[in-house]
């Protein structure tokens, strides 16, 4: 994986995770008529409208923005990236599942956005797990002075 690309991931997981979170934590309601925006709304299908899990779900998805960012601020550390990655998996993994055993309540299209969008995040969660690959210096290459 190049570096470029972990910082695309990582801001993608950050951006993803704070537009969720801080939505579903200081408008809960809205958030849980209204998501994922765009003129779609995913959630009343799925059941009645719960102050304390909406909070719950936004505080969450700001913890991860937050790790996310930690992330992206050390994007070169092979370790901290890896734990990120992981962490989001391990939200990433159950979480589609669950879509994946309840699409039959959403019509063609948010079945289709559904399936694209959770499996592009489990995606990138695990390609965090893979090391920047570091550029290798031959013999014949000239030393940097810095």
């Amino acid at each position: 994986m190049s570096l470029n690309l972990r910082r695309v991931l990582l801001a993608i997981l950050a951006v993803g995770g704070a537009y969720t979170g801080v939505w579903a934590y200081f408008a809960p309601r809205h958030w849980h008529g209204h998501f994922p925006g765009f003129g779609l709304s995913w959630l009343p299908q799925l059941g009645p409208y719960n102050e304390h899990l909406s909070k719950d779900a936004g505080a969450m998805f700001m913890a991860l923005a937050v790790l996310s960012l930690i992330a992206l601020r050390s994007v070169r550390s092979d370790t901290v990236a890896r734990i990120t990655g992981l962490v989001w998996l391990t939200f990433n993994i159950p979480h589609l599942i669950y879509h994946m055993q309840h699409l039959h309540m959403y019509n063609t299209l948010d079945k289709v956005l559904n399936v694209v969008v959770l499996s592009l995040l489990l995606i990138a969660s695990a390609a965090l797990l893979l090391p920047v690959a570091r550029r290798r210096v031959s013999a014949d290459t000239p030393a940097r002075v810095h």
